[in-house]
């Protein structure tokens, strides 16, 4: 075999290693709180760097279309029961390459082009794959869209079943991706099961937090729940569906042979690793850390006087209405990145703004607690956040508060030497 294949990455492409180091040093020196990231443990990064990329295994565990999968069925089949056991599911499937996808087979297993759906919408904290006219749901299903009560900023129940009887969809699908209260499910199904409709929950900001108990599971009351596996669950950047056994053998046949071919087994065995990490006990202590940082960095940044969309959070995220001060939210963003606090820009509900330049920001714990920050460090944060966007155009101001996110990083090492790079520049 040519040398080559032997040779490390420095040396096979210096830009490509160059390019990962300096990300590295990136993720390592500065603080990063978007809401739908997080870090992978360095077991999760091996499984995905493992051998099994080089494996096809169309098929299930048992029933594949390729020879030399009985490896591959173990994994599998090891994510498949650490999931069921996690959520309770009856039927699992973890062969999904993303969110989107998991969605997408949900709605080929139940739907047909031009069915009726009811979705979020996105301006209120929904997702694309939610009936958004530009996403595969909105162009090939009849979207009718929920959103918030214009005075809460919580969802709004009461419209949500006035629009289910008079438009009378065959699924509701409910979940979020910058929704931050509690999501009531039971009173979701309710709603959909009066009209004969099923539900989709998708939690895939959330799955962490009800994997540990500490936001109430969709589970028992909808027929399906999908999700991703790297936002609160802190896995590999992938998807899964689970649903009421009923559904088992639809599910599987929209995710194979219709949405997708081979699985990507490297992906599936790092879910199995993220799923028994998320069976320790330590996990659920660091749930409830993300809850405890979100809500004291809501505080912080209402007490510096930002107003916070529905006044507060229950989970691991928070938005700010930044334009209340005359800030558009991709000026937030910008100025923010520029200290090293990376956020996102991020309509808030009735926003006025365009979605690219948005009159929020979009604020997330799950990565900084899992580096070991807690309530001092939001503190802390809330302090720099509050100072870089109160003086938005000030560079001198950006540079000291980078310095210090720089000292506060360097606290709480994240890879670091391991992965081939020092924690800071």
């Amino acid at each position: 075999m040519n040398e080559a294949f032997y040779q490390p990455l420095r040396d096979v492409d210096p830009d490509v290693y160059q390019a990962i180091q300096n990300e590295i040093r990136r993720q390592s020196g500065g603080l990063e709180m978007i809401a739908s990231e997080n870090f992978a443990s360095e077991a999760v990064l091996e499984a995905m760097g493992s051998v099994f990329t080089n494996k096809y295994a169309e098929g299930y565990p048992g029933r594949r279309y390729y020879g030399g999968c009985e490896y591959v069925d173990v994994v599998e089949s090891l994510a498949i029961e650490r999931a069921r056991q996690l959520f309770g599911a009856e039927h699992v499937n973890v062969q999904p390459y993303s969110g989107s996808q998991a969605n997408m087979a949900v709605y080929i297993a139940m739907l047909q082009p031009g069915d009726t759906i009811m979705g979020m919408n996105l301006s209120h904290g929904g997702h694309l794959t939610h009936g958004h006219p530009l996403n595969f749901s909105g162009k090939y299903f009849n979207v009718v869209a929920y959103g918030v009560d214009r005075e809460t900023e919580t969802i709004d129940y009461h419209q949500m079943a006035e629009l289910a009887h008079q438009h009378k969809p065959k699924m509701i699908v409910c979940g979020a991706s910058a929704y931050p209260r509690i999501i009531d499910f039971d009173r979701i199904a309710e709603i959909a099961h009066e009209v004969g409709a099923v539900v989709m929950a998708d939690i895939a900001h959330i799955a962490g937090l009800v994997a540990a108990g500490l936001h109430p599971s969709p589970i028992p009351s909808c027929e399906f729940v999908t999700t991703t596996t790297h936002k609160t669950l802190r896995g590999p950047r992938a998807g899964m569906i689970m649903c009421k056994q009923e559904f088992a053998r639809e599910i599987d046949r929209a995710v194979f042979p219709c949405v997708q071919g081979g699985p990507h087994v490297h992906i599936m065995a790092a879910k199995a690793v993220c799923f028994k990490e998320a069976m320790r006990p330590e996990f659920k202590e660091y749930q409830a850390q993300i809850v405890k940082n979100a809500k004291v960095l809501a505080e912080e940044l209402a007490r510096a006087g930002f107003r916070i969309v529905s006044g507060g959070t229950d989970n691991h995220l928070l938005l700010v209405d930044v334009y209340a001060k005359g800030i558009t939210g991709k000026e937030a963003e910008k100025a923010l990145d520029a200290a090293g606090i990376t956020v996102n820009k991020n309509t808030i509900p009735f926003d006025t703004n365009p979605p690219l330049v948005a009159s929020g920001i979009r604020i997330g714990t799950p990565a900084l607690t899992t580096r070991g920050m807690k309530e001092p460090e939001m503190r802390l944060i809330a302090g720099m956040i509050a100072e870089v966007l109160d003086q938005i155009g000030s560079e001198e101001v950006q540079k000291s508060v980078r310095q210090r996110v720089e000292e506060l990083s360097a606290r709480f090492p994240l890879y670091g030497h391991r992965l081939g790079a020092p924690a800071t520049s």
